[in-house]
């Protein structure tokens, strides 16, 4: 029989493992939607994927499993407001003081961050209470001059 780890010492363990901050939003023609995500991961190059997780019980889940796609944008060091703006239920995260506008495809990007990934959903696969999505990107837009917001152990940092 397989032991079963509790959940709080798999949460624990994560949060040793420092992670990049980004908020990924989309639109499935209901409204802009979005959330604050670590679990950003580059897949590969050829062709360029790039995966998340986002849970079934969020608010964000219905758009991301509407939509056609999505953005990924890269918070830099000075955005620690919009990341937990976008980490917190119960509030319209595109009102001000949140600053966005659309793509020419319509998805909502958000202003003044490190950068933007945009990218088609190819597919989403359940994983307990939340879906993995697997996305292929087709545009970016980077910044060098940001250095990059980042997550441990409970709290945001810079490098």
């Amino acid at each position: 029989m397989t032991a079963v780890l509790p959940s709080s010492a798999f949460r624990a363990a994560f949060r040793r493992h420092p992670a990049g901050v980004v908020v990924i939003t989309a639109d499935a023609e209901h409204g802009p939607a979005g959330f604050t995500a670590t679990s950003l991961t580059s897949v590969c190059a050829e062709p360029p994927l790039v995966s998340f997780g986002v849970s079934t019980g969020s608010s964000s889940w219905p758009h991301v499993r509407d939509a056609r796609g999505v953005v990924v944008h890269f918070l830099g060091a000075h955005q620690e407001d919009l990341a937990r703006r976008f980490a917190t239920s119960g509030l319209d995260r595109f009102a001000a003081p949140t600053r966005w506008r659309r793509l020419a495809g319509g998805e909502p990007v958000l202003d003044g961050v490190a950068g933007w990934l945009r990218a088609e959903v190819e597919s989403r696969l359940p994983v307990g209470d939340h879906h993995l999505v697997l996305a292929r990107v087709v545009e970016t837009a980077l910044r060098d001059d940001v250095p990059p917001l980042l997550y441990h152990d409970g709290r945001y940092h810079t490098i």
